[in-house]
């Protein structure tokens, strides 16, 4: 039967009576190479979900690991389930190839660079932003985080946004979010919609490669039983520690959509529940995560940093990782299933058409709380535009700190 391929934002689906599709390696790391790959690609992943392209060219064009077929499915589960895509797509990669401890030293090695690069900024930061050029700096970079998530609620907006059901439930996320609502349960909310407005469709059943590979329960449960351990430990020892853990695994396993979609929940958890932070700080930490190699949600190490030392840096880090980790290894010998489930579609729909409605009120947030003046607005739309014409965004944080120190 002739295949055919069906569009769907941020996902590839394969229609046919029946695929059938052998994965063939050219080659098998060692964990140790793994390790080292990740770690070296981990230092220059700026860009967040981009970074998945330089994943592909290492994995199945230099180093033969996976073929493109099997590469394209684990981008497929990794954009279908919460947490930081190009995380995720290491910890895939690591998994087809060397199992449970391969994606862990994948995910280890790919995150670990921006961790200790975001230890060494959580400390200057909380050592010297008092300083009147540090103060002008961060006056600068507020208004550019402003502008960089700006840009991702148009760019998701557009791939996500096709027709008046996303913009309904996009638009009422926002308006939900803005009255304060909690995240969580607009989640919930775009969900049903999903399920509702969706719910005449009809598209076929899709056939999908059933895995050859044996799943390995005993890693699985090992890990499982090691986070279940750290947990008790923490909540019996440390308690506060205990609060920031829970937090930022609840943050990371609604985070729909990659990194930029944790930034609503993260808001309203850390900074109007709790009062961890305020809203500038919180700000603040942002453009550190944006000046960071990996996903933005590194802003977690610097939110434990602040509140705990290095102790809360750690284990907001591993929190907000850990979750979204267990979730791939979890999934993936089942993804084919959860590709022929319409039910499951359509909730995703809604939940990623409910993450442009958040980025939207982040946006409107952010943009009432800074104080406009001829050189922020010309700072937001420079950067704003650089961002369309795709500038590296090394490169825009680079010069706007230095025109920050000059200007304010």
């Amino acid at each position: 039967m002739k295949n055919s391929w069906i569009d769907f934002p941020g996902f590839v689906w394969i229609q046919s009576g029946q695929v059938k599709v052998k994965v063939t390696l050219n080659s098998t790391p060692s964990i140790k190479e793994l390790f080292f790959s990740f770690f070296k690609l981990g230092w220059t992943a700026f860009g967040g979900p981009a970074m998945i392209v330089h994943i592909r060219k290492m994995a199945v064009e230099q180093k033969q690991w996976l073929d493109e077929t099997t590469f394209r499915d684990g981008v497929a589960l990794c954009q279908m389930i919460p947490g930081a895509t190009a995380m995720q797509t290491a910890a895939y990669v690591g998994f087809k190839t060397r199992s449970t401890f391969g994606a862990g030293a994948s995910f280890i090695g790919f995150a670990l660079p921006a961790f200790l690069i975001m230890v060494v900024l959580s400390v200057a930061y909380a050592k010297g932003h008092s300083l009147p050029p540090i103060i002008s700096a961060f006056k600068g970079l507020q208004v550019i985080v402003t502008a960089i998530v700006a840009h991702a609620a148009f760019t998701f907006g557009k791939t996500w946004l096709k027709d008046w059901r996303g913009m309904f439930v996009a638009l009422m996320a926002a308006a939900m979010f803005g009255l304060g609502i909690n995240p969580i349960l607009v989640i919930i909310a775009a969900m049903i919609c999903g399920l509702g407005l969706h719910g005449k469709e009809n598209k076929p059943s899709i056939q999908a490669m059933v895995p050859e590979h044996r799943y390995p329960y005993k890693s699985f449960l090992l890990i499982l039983l090691l986070a279940a351990i750290a947990i008790a430990l923490l909540f019996i020892l440390r308690r506060p520690l205990f609060d920031l853990a829970f937090l930022m695994s609840r943050i990371d396993l609604f985070a729909f959509g990659g990194g930029y979609s944790s930034l609503p929940i993260m808001l309203n958890e850390v900074v109007h529940v709790r009062g961890w932070l305020d809203k500038f700080t919180f700000m603040d930490g942002i453009a550190l995560g944006q000046i960071t190699p990996g996903p933005i949600v590194i802003t977690a190490t610097f939110i434990g940093y602040l509140l705990y030392g290095f102790s809360g840096a750690i284990i907001a880090t591993i929190f907000i990782f850990l979750p979204s980790f267990i979730l791939v290894i979890a999934i993936e010998p089942y993804f084919a299933n959860l590709q022929r489930s319409r039910y499951f579609n359509r909730a995703i729909r809604g939940i990623l058409y409910s993450f442009v409605g958040m980025l939207m009120s982040v946006v409107i947030h952010f943009t009432l709380n800074i104080t406009w003046d001829i050189p922020r607005i010309l700072f937001a739309i420079t950067t704003f535009t650089a961002l369309l014409f795709n500038v590296k965004l090394p490169w825009i944080i680079l010069i706007g700190v230095i025109t920050s120190v000059v200007v304010f």
